[in-house]
């Protein structure tokens, strides 16, 4: 049976084989995605801090999340997903490659987890009308074409006075050197080809893109030591960063 992917403007279809190829190592902890794993365990904490701030919510809860819909764009195997559902969020994960939405629907059965994941882009998910208290845009920006277009439909996907969560590689030279050349080619962290320079995206360019619309709440630079392989937060925004940001109220 031949694999089946979505079409639209924003999807490269170079992109889409190439994780089409690593479906099955998703959940691989030691395979070729530990650095989402391990990055996905810290972003986690900053969502569940940041989201429950605005949300009047206590983080020390078991399930501080309940009664909040959360989409998680590009939803990979499900790792994010999973964490989130965990949280008590209603989740719903969508994907553009067949075998990536098996993957993810096998392993939330297998983990009792309650989690819709649908084979979609988001600007499907606009036709339908569809809106979220919390949008989850991580590590996605910087695999798509026509940026401007992807975050149009993204922000429209966000209910009014809801969230968005972005979190990517900035475009220097600094993460041209630290992502691309340190982590895929010398650590060989992440596989040669995963990220292209020429895709990056600045956290300025994502801000302006997603419009008036949207204020900023906060920022923060991430960034690995490549000695324990543990992530830190940081001022310095040069290559990773995560940005939180409110739609406004009519």
């Amino acid at each position: 049976m031949s694999a089946v992917h979505l079409t639209a403007p924003s999807i490269d279809p170079e992109e889409v084989a190439y994780f089409e190829r690593l479906a099955h190592r998703w959940w691989d902890t030691e395979g070729p995605f530990w650095p989402l794993h391990r990055l996905n365990a810290f972003r986690v904490d900053y969502i569940r801090e940041r989201l429950a701030s605005v949300l009047g919510r206590d983080p020390a809860l078991e399930r501080p999340f309940e009664g909040v819909s959360v989409l998680d764009i590009g939803c990979g195997g499900g790792i994010l997903s999973e964490s989130m559902a965990r949280l008590g969020a209603a989740v719903t994960g969508i994907e553009i490659t067949e075998k990536n939405v098996k993957v993810a629907q096998l392993h939330a059965q297998w983990s009792g987890l309650d989690i819709t994941y649908r084979l979609a882009s988001v600007d499907q998910l606009v036709r339908e009308g569809a809106s979220f208290d919390v949008v989850l845009n991580m590590e996605v920006i910087e695999h798509v074409e026509h940026l401007a277009d992807f975050l149009a439909d993204c922000r429209r996907l966000v209910r009014p006075g809801g969230l968005m969560f972005v979190a990517s590689i900035n475009r220097t030279p600094a993460a041209w050197l630290i992502a691309i050349v340190g982590a895929e080619y010398l650590l060989r962290w992440l596989p040669r080809g995963t990220h292209h320079y020429r895709k990056l995206v600045s956290p300025r360019q994502a801000r302006e893109l997603l419009g008036r619309d949207f204020r900023l709440l906060h920022e923060t630079g991430v960034r690995v030591n490549p000695l324990n392989r543990a992530f830190h937060f940081t001022r310095w925004q040069g290559v990773n960063y995560m940005l939180l940001l409110q739609r406004n109220e009519p």
